[in-house]
């Protein structure tokens, strides 16, 4: 397997058929072995009746795991991380606010000899077609002031769902990892660090999508107590 694509859902119903046509379309006609690896997070929706009418699930790379209640999404890309098989790991947003055509990109950079490679919206190349609202971006620089004090200041966007793992190194990884909700990010990079894996932010192709699952005070509150809890568990 060459590549394995995670994506977490919770009631995705309305945008999960059009991710996945576009994940199709993008790899077909290519000479590459791939699975999605779509981990429902104990949605109420449609979300998974809808996946299953997919070309994906037609043509049998697509896999539905679930969980029994929600759990988070820290949670849902671990355990989809555990259950890929790829030689490279791909986790992407169920809305695909970065195109799944960044892939390449990540690929390109990967190929310098990075073992992990991260989408960001805030360096030199990053394109916005449509940015957060100002609060969002606020809260968003207001977090990672404290990221950059606590783990690393080399990096600017930790947040962006949209990264690319060398598969024995993400498996190894997400064994460690224990942050279920939001933050997971951090933790995936800090433990990358540790480890000694080579890491690069890079710049790509983002638009924001109005059906955020995070939250600005419930969610923003989580995050930043989940970065204690980062520090606390793995030093």
């Amino acid at each position: 397997m060459y590549l394995s694509i995670i994506i977490p859902a919770y009631n995705e119903e309305k945008r999960i058929a059009a991710s996945l046509d576009k994940i199709h379309a993008y790899f077909e006609g290519r000479n590459v072995k791939y699975e999605v690896i779509l981990v429902d997070d104990g949605s109420v929706d449609g979300t998974v009746k809808v996946s299953r009418k997919s070309l994906l699930e037609a043509e049998g790379k697509l896999r539905i795991l679930s969980n029994a209640k929600n759990r988070g999404k820290g949670f849902s890309v671990r355990t989809g991380i555990l259950s890929s098989k790829g030689e490279y790991v791909l986790f992407s947003d169920a809305d695909l606010s970065t195109p799944i055509a960044e892939f390449d990109t990540l690929l390109d950079v990967m190929a310098q000899g990075y073992d992990l490679v991260m989408a960001s919206r805030s360096v030199k190349g990053s394109k916005l077609k449509v940015p957060q609202p100002w609060y969002r971006q606020t809260m968003g620089r207001i977090f990672n002031v404290f990221v950059k004090a606590l783990f690393f200041s080399e990096y600017n966007d930790t947040q962006c769902g949209f990264k690319l793992i060398k598969g024995e190194a993400a498996r190894e990884i997400a064994l460690e990892m224990k942050i279920d909700g939001f933050c997971f990010d951090v933790e995936m990079v800090y433990l990358a660090q540790k480890k000694g894996y080579r890491i690069k932010e890079t710049g790509v192709v983002w638009e924001n999508s109005p059906e955020s699952k995070v939250t600005v005070l419930n969610s923003s509150l989580n995050m930043f107590m989940d970065l204690f809890r980062i520090k606390k568990c793995h030093g």
